[in-house]
């Protein structure tokens, strides 16, 4: 990997912000450029480098305000953007985007372009908003995001059109996998005009599934809420006889959420998500493994991501939305109608209760531990604008924030390790097999 960040040119500006650049003086101090933080921090690398001394660690910029900034505050627009699905805390990080800008750097022209990257195209016809601290003061009490969102591609040589011509030296984009692809591309072709506009992202999905980026904003919300329904399942599941509790969360490539959530609510007997194949049938399928549950205890509790199974359905592959997404079929209702007819067949008398909340977990506000995080993602995203660094992403990656390039970001998605802690910490929660087959 090349986690090196391009820059715009030489920060020459002395920041606006009352810093300090020593330690033992009571101040916070100003990040060095040399402050690196390693991508692994296991002993063994450390001695593997220690033992070849030309090796150098792998490692990622340390973000933080620097002591001298490329652009002057009382010169340069900026825009924000927001993309994709809804996602909770999306307003806490505008509100925090825009009062870093105006109240510690100066910036008075902050721009809310609409509806995503539909808004920084002529055709899609919408306003541009001033952003200022009067109207973001409030609005990280509500989930969504004021600004609104789309999803699908948008011509990015017409967004830098737009960009050029509004004179703007710095986007945020905030947004999930598609959204800093998106990103990417726009910034390449800002490159290839030799123009001076920084592009900074902003990681926001509640599937956690960038790349590089050890937790997204909005996904601790996700799943402290899909904890209730887990709980409701749970409780309806113990009240009847042979009570089957099955709830369905997001994850369309990664289960994250499901995992997670399962692990901190251990009332779940099952988890299944995209990165686990599993199979209906067999000695170790499912349905059998249901019945097994039922005969011995009575009830179930059944945590489903998005994802998973649609090898099992018949999904039209050719058909996608807006974002170029093979378009999923529900799995929740596919097994709601599978479980009941095969425990029907048997002569299992049963009850059971499907829940879906995953448009009432995207659409809430932040809980106050990712509001702490939206806050801190989006105060070093304009530091690091307002010195010039571009292409990249905020990120956080072993309990640090940290820049990361959107190109190596976006290069592959992150997925649960089937080996790795959380799983086994699944594995050992719910007692559920290691293996379907």
């Amino acid at each position: 990997m090349d986690l090196s960040i391009s820059r715009l040119g030489p920060a020459k500006i002395n920041s606006p912000l009352r810093l300090s650049t020593e330690r033992g003086d009571r101040v916070c101090n100003f990040v060095s450029d040399d402050e690196r933080i390693l991508y692994d921090v296991s002993l063994r690398t450390c001695q593997a480098c220690r033992n070849d001394p030309a090796s150098v660690p792998l490692s990622f910029e340390r973000a933080g305000p620097r002591e001298h900034i490329y652009f002057d505050p009382n010169k340069v627009r900026v825009g924000i953007v927001t993309c994709g699905g809804l996602c909770p805390g999306t307003n806490d990080v505008i509100r925090s985007l825009v009062m870093e800008l105006h109240y510690h750097y100066g910036v008075n022209r902050i721009y809310g372009f609409k509806y995503g990257y539909a808004g920084l195209v002529p055709e899609g016809g919408y306003d541009v908003i001033d952003l200022t601290p009067a109207i973001v003061k409030n609005i990280h009490h509500d989930g969504g995001t004021i600004l609104g969102s789309s999803r699908g591609h948008q011509d990015e040589d017409t967004i830098v059109d737009t960009l050029e011509r509004m004179g703007l030296g710095i986007l945020f984009t905030i947004g999930g996998d598609g959204t800093l692809r998106g990103a990417q591309k726009i910034h390449e072709e800002i490159t290839a005009r030799n123009l001076k506009i920084s592009m900074i992202g902003v990681p926001k999905t509640i599937d956690n599934d960038i790349s590089l980026v050890e937790k997204t904003f909005g996904f601790e919300t996700a799943f402290s809420i899909a904890i209730d329904s887990i709980r409701g399942a749970h409780v309806e599941a113990e009240g009847a006889p042979n009570g089957v509790g099955l709830v369905k969360l997001m994850g369309r490539h990664s289960g994250y959420i499901a995992a997670t959530a399962a692990v901190a609510e251990p009332d779940v007997n099952c988890v299944l998500i995209p990165e686990i194949p599993f199979f209906l049938d067999g000695d170790k399928g499912l349905i059998p493994w249901l019945r097994n549950r039922l005969e011995s205890r009575g009830h179930a509790v059944i945590v489903v991501a998005e994802g998973v199974g649609q090898d099992l359905l018949e999904a039209d592959k050719n058909e996608r939305d807006a974002s170029g997404n093979v378009r999923l079929e529900d799995i929740g209702l596919f097994l709601k109608r599978k479980i009941a007819s095969e425990l029907k067949a048997v002569g299992v008398k049963y009850s059971l209760k499907y829940i879906d909340p995953s448009y009432i977990i995207r659409s809430a506000p932040a809980n106050p531990n990712d509001s702490l995080f939206c806050a801190t993602l989006a105060q070093n995203a304009v530091h690091a604008g307002l010195n010039g660094r571009t292409g990249m992403l905020v990120g956080y990656w072993n309990n640090v924030f940290v820049h990361v390039p959107i190109r190596e970001a976006v290069a592959e998605r992150k997925l649960v390790d089937s080996e790795g802690e959380l799983w086994r910490s699944v594995l050992e929660s719910t007692g559920q097999p290691a293996r379907w087959k």
